[in-house]
């Protein structure tokens, strides 16, 4: 899997292109691919997954706050594509989505499979995106690097949230990478040697 970051609006958050290489482009990737989170920018990722001969499958959201999903019904009409997330986020979402993941779906990227994992806590119907082959985790909001996503939103759970770490979050070993709503990656050793946050919530 190949993983493009794109920083976006004020709030920095992360949108990500993920794509597999087909290697008959002569030049260009010409895989598929998926829109992660995007949230304020349509010009960057169109120009990216253009200049790379990509066929993105879907547009998926972690979750529907606005610095994540600003950009999604633009990007589906221009791709020609499906936007997909959460069950629960409908409940406080008017916007778009058009597959509705209760967890355990498998979605297919090229041959390479991406779980989705239903972590509710920072909003109610969140999600991350998990490949076991390339050993990435696309966390949204609910982890960082350094500390956890808010629960004081419509929907969110402190509750929620502390069983989402426990249950998913924490099953990652050390070796898996997390790729976050905003901030840098890490590897859930990183994580767990300076997220006190999160070590925190496992003690609870």
């Amino acid at each position: 899997m190949e993983i493009h970051r794109i920083v976006e609006g004020a709030l920095e958050a992360n949108c990500y292109i993920i794509y597999r290489k087909d290697g008959k482009g002569g030049g260009k990737d010409g895989g598929a691919a998926y829109v992660i989170d995007p949230g304020y920018d349509t010009k960057r990722t169109l120009a990216f997954v253009r200049e790379h001969g990509l066929s993105v499958k879907a547009i998926l959201l972690t979750h529907t706050h606005h610095d994540h999903s600003g950009k999604a019904e633009a990007l589906a009409e221009a791709f020609g594509c499906e936007i997909c997330g959460g069950r629960e986020e409908l409940d406080y979402y008017k916007g778009r989505v058009d597959v509705l993941f209760d967890g355990g779906e498998i979605l297919d990227l090229d041959g390479e499979e991406i779980k989705v994992l239903p972590t509710p806590g920072h909003s109610a119907g969140g999600v991350c995106y998990d490949s076991a082959k390339s050993r990435v985790a696309f966390t949204g909001d609910t982890i960082f690097n350094v500390d956890l996503g808010y629960t004081h939103f419509p929907g969110g759970s402190a509750e929620r949230m502390r069983t989402s770490l426990r249950e998913v979050v924490n099953k990652w070993d050390n070796g898996v990478t997390i790729y976050p709503g905003h901030g840098d990656a890490a590897t859930m050793k990183t994580v767990r040697e300076i997220n006190t946050e999160f070590l925190e919530a496992l003690q609870d």
